[in-house]
């Protein structure tokens, strides 16, 4: 309710603010998340290109670890692709809408 009455009270210069605020927040919240998830999926991909070094020298302890290590660095570049794909459509998408 306290939000509520702080906007009945504001003038349109300080929701203006407001607004301004909360898309740079939203925006670099969103940044640092994608940021984040390409970490991750690096971090996962190298882990799966130790767990192919050592199969190859015969280093491999479990085969099970590392054929997990290998499919869910596929399945991860896969998700992040796709995510890349939706990203550049909506982008395109975006483009080609007329004001």
């Amino acid at each position: 309710m306290n939000n509520i009455n702080n906007i009945s009270g504001a003038s349109t210069a300080d929701l203006l603010k407001q607004k301004g605020a909360v898309e740079k927040s939203g925006g670099e919240a969103f940044a640092q998340q994608l940021k984040s998830a390409l970490n991750e999926v690096n971090d996962i991909q190298k882990e799966s290109e130790k767990a192919i070094a050592d199969l190859a020298t015969g280093q491999v302890k479990d085969l099970h670890q590392a054929a997990l290590a290998i499919g869910k660095a596929e399945t991860s570049m896969k998700l992040m692709l796709e995510i890349r794909n939706k990203a550049l459509n909506a982008y395109k998408e975006i483009g080609r809408t007329q004001l």
